[in-house]
């Protein structure tokens, strides 16, 4: 347990400090001329802030009138979707640092924070139901495509929507009056549940007040009214509008006087003492069971929740105001994604799209291929389908004798891991590390560690302490002359079905024997937990990673100091890490060109005079995830290209087991440059550039501009697009 003076000393100097320590005696220098003397809030954006500011951004795509409707919903719910993990994890791990004895530590400086927190979050769910209710529904109603409330339904629709409560969703309920022998009820993290004000007397005399009522998650959130009784189109209702039409049934006697939907959101990180446990599998299931009982950090009620009720349920679950979010709709949007999937009405959704099978690889043998040359892959323009033939001809091959692979998020189906299971059953070598504490993914990666020890495959649960976030793959042949040759693969992204449809990431197949033989290093060092060898093409993280990222930041400044073109570019998701943001800072000042494309959170300070002003940030927001992670060094032309699984974070860097690994054929390089970095640098639809205060500017383009969007370009050119966009 933290002692309260200790966590008052932290936020002390995290708050007020005045000074940077430089990274090196050249940083010091590069940045005296301006941060020297300022505050590290004014050196660095607020992470919060940031992260809280990409959900703006994501909005800003659901309000765009040129975006087809249901995709415009899609974007309501992921909206939804982040701010529900914003508040299981980060905002759950900022109040558990700061809590001493079940109290909050009552420092200004942590609770200007958490106000800001809330206002701005409470700004965007304002906005994002007025949206719901002012532009989505109705347009979708216009389209034949209805959401009906209990008042918007006719005596046909009623009469259906009364019978499928008493079939369907009566039967599952369980009402509980509270009194003291019905305390208030476990209530499950981000579950659906309604709290009713009763008026008379129970069954036994008695005054009891309120209940509580849960909804079964077994049922659908969205219901399909049948066709005959929906008039011009589709109509839909929601399960909430259905309990809440008839929670007058379930309390026969008694009057309902108020009643209101409600959720709550809980603390999901997972806390495993993993320096204890002797088996983080069974530690790790217990857990499992746990999570969805965690702290509570947020409330959210019907906007119409009467005070009284919504008083009481922040004292139950030990909130205070500022964490109630009254919302004009269901209260949890997220679960609107069903609607989506229930229409298929072309013209409300993106042209349909599919990755281009790429016939050279699709029929040739992969490893006579690789043999041969590297084969780059830019998902999900090119198919990942590639990969996972690379996998399943290795099970199927007889001159493969082992395959290793590391696994962070796989889902519950995957033919690569069935692949994986099949190698082990025909009694190659398969070696599986398998990331047990991938976030809101430690089911189905528990479920494939049971399959595969079955199959006979190893299975472990990387190093403790660090996740296994690295995407590495890798095939031993027993050649001719009874050689052992490696062939691996090395991405950006998961091994996952479905997000390697919807992501943007690089996968680099390759038989390179000094990457390939380093691949093997690195699982060498995770099963057998030995110190690493020293790594001539890998990056790894905790070990090199960041001071190589760094050195390679400070030979551009050399290089601009010497007078000649310097000149870095790098796309991920997130910049955080602070050592890596003074280099950045301190290659500025030196004169180095400075592009970076950081989709989400980003702390550093672009455009600053003496301190950034050759820095310049910008995000994309389009219909895929960018995911990748690029890194360039222009090197005197040598134009070093790194690929990595990490993004420039504290966590990325020392926390978890990460690979950074070069392109090094030069074709392969100028099509990093020319499909990853040089799009997202000219996009003038998607990119929002971010200025010195932290405020994002959408691009616009200018007069004699033509629009590009990079997304929409990369599927031209690489896939397979029935009809151009946005016309």
């Amino acid at each position: 347990m933290q002692n309260k003076e200790d966590v008052l000393s932290k936020i002390e100097s995290d708050t007020k400090k005045t000074e940077i320590e430089p990274v090196t005696k050249s940083a010091d220098k590069a940045l005296k001329p301006v941060a020297a003397e300022l505050s590290r809030s004014v050196i660095f954006l607020d992470r919060e802030m940031s992260q809280i500011a990409f959900n703006w951004r994501v909005l800003a795509q659901a309000e765009d009138k040129t975006i087809p409707l249901l995709e415009r919903l899609r974007y309501l719910c992921i909206v939804g979707s982040n701010l529900d993990e914003f508040f299981e994890v980060r905002v759950a791990s900022l109040l558990a640092q700061n809590t001493v004895d079940g109290q909050l530590v009552e420092h200004p400086a942590f609770q200007a924070m958490l106000k800001r927190i809330s206002k701005e979050c409470h700004q965007l769910a304002q906005r994002q139901y007025e949206l719901l209710n002012v532009e989505i529904l109705p347009q979708l109603s216009q389209k034949g495509i209805h959401v009906l409330r209990h008042s918007d339904r006719n005596e046909a629709q009623r009469a259906w929507v009364k019978d499928y409560f008493e079939r369907e969703v009566r039967p599952l309920l369980t009402p509980i009056g509270l009194d003291p022998a019905h305390p208030f009820p476990q209530v499950v993290n981000k579950s659906l549940n309604f709290i009713v004000s009763l008026a008379g007397k129970d069954a036994f005399g008695r005054g009891t007040g309120i209940a509580i009522v849960k909804a079964p998650r077994v049922l659908p959130r969205i219901i399909r009214l049948p066709d005959e009784i929906s008039k011009n189109g589709m109509s839909f209702c929601l399960l909430s509008s259905v309990i809440h039409a008839h929670i007058e049934d379930l309390f026969n006697g008694r009057e309902v006087i108020n009643y209101s939907q409600f959720r709550v959101t809980r603390d999901s990180d997972l806390w495993v003492d993993e320096e204890e446990v002797k088996n983080l599998r069974q530690a790790l299931q217990g857990e499992l069971q746990t999570r969805q009982f965690g702290a509570a950090v947020r409330l959210e009620v019907a906007k119409n929740c009467p005070e009284d009720l919504s008083r009481f349920l922040l004292e139950q679950f030990s909130l205070d105001s500022d964490r109630l979010y009254p919302v004009d709709g269901p209260v949890n949007m997220v679960r609107l994604g069903e609607l989506v999937d229930h229409v298929k009405q072309p013209n409300l959704r993106f042209p349909p799209f599919s990755a281009k099978i790429i016939t050279k690889y699709a029929h040739a043998d992969i490893f006579t291929l690789l043999r041969k040359q590297d084969i780059l892959l830019h998902h999900p323009f090119q198919p990942f389908q590639t990969v996972i033939d690379f996998i399943r001809s290795a099970a199927h091959d007889p001159s493969v004798v082992a395959i290793k692979q590391t696994i962070y998020r796989t889902g519950m189906n995957s033919d690569l891991m069935e692949s994986l299971i099949t190698a082990a059953q025909l009694g190659k070598e398969v070696t599986v590390i398998v990331e047990l504490m991938a976030r809101f993914d430690e089911e189905a990666n528990i479920n494939w560690a049971d399959k595969l020890q079955r199959a006979g495959a190893q299975v472990v649960y990387g190093v403790v302490g660090l996740k296994t976030h690295a995407k590495l793959a890798l095939v031993i042949r027993r050649e001719e002359g009874g050689l052992l040759r490696h062939y691996a693969h090395l991405g950006t992204g998961n091994y996952h079905p479905s997000t390697t449809r919807f992501y943007t990431d690089f996968g680099l197949l390759t038989a390179h024997a000094g990457i390939a033989a380093e691949v093997n290093e690195v699982f060498i060092h995770l099963t057998g937990l030995n110190k690493p060898k020293k790594l001539e093409f890998l990056w790894l993280a905790p070990f090199a990673l960041q001071p190589q990222i760094i050195k390679s930041i400070r030979n551009e400044a050399r290089i601009a100091r010497e007078g000649r073109p310097a000149r870095i570019i790098a796309k991920m998701n997130a910049l955080l890490d602070e050592s890596v943001i003074r280099a950045l800072y301190a290659a500025s000042a030196d004169g180095v060109k400075i592009d970076l494309i950081i989709r989400g959170a980003c702390a550093l300070r672009p455009g600053v005079p003496g301190l950034s002003e050759n820095i310049r940030v910008r995000s994309i927001i389009g219909r895929f995830l960018e995911h990748s992670r690029i890194y360039y060094f222009r090197n005197d032309l040598a134009h070093d290209v790194h690929l990595a699984s990490a993004d420039w974070m504290n966590r990325n860097l020392f926390r978890r087991i990460e690979v950074a690994f070069p392109v090094l054929d030069k074709s392969l390089k100028k099509r990093i440059l020319a499909e990853g970095l040089d799009p997202y640098l000219k996009d003038n639809i998607n990119a929002w550039t971010l200025d010195s205060e932290g405020h994002y500017e959408r691009k616009k383009a200018r007069s004699k501009q033509v629009p590009f969007c990079a997304q929409q370009f990369l599927m031209q050119q690489l896939g397979s697009l029935s009809t151009s966009e946005g016309e």
